[in-house]
């Protein structure tokens, strides 16, 4: 029997689609590049792994990549403004 895939965080899918809204599309690495610019450290493969759901995320990683990608922290948690 397969064992069932843990989701480690709440916002992995909503960073997702913050980030390909962005105009032009914000690939993973320039996110991790903006996070950087704000004193959090993500390389590329974590941006992925947080998406997938993956990796946790603390909440000051949280704060940052909604500055990053402008939008609410709330929205990233809950999907609301």
């Amino acid at each position: 029997m397969a064992v069932p895939k843990q989701n480690n965080n709440l916002v992995g899918k909503r960073v997702k689609k913050a980030r390909l809204a962005q105009k032009p599309k914000l690939s993973q690495d320039a996110l991790s590049g903006k996070l950087a610019a704000r004193g959090v450290t993500i390389d590329r493969a974590g941006i992925a792994k947080l998406e997938a759901g993956s990796r946790y995320v603390s909440d000051f990683e949280v704060k940052a990549l909604a500055a990053a990608l402008k939008v609410t922290v709330g929205w990233l948690l809950s999907g609301e403004s």
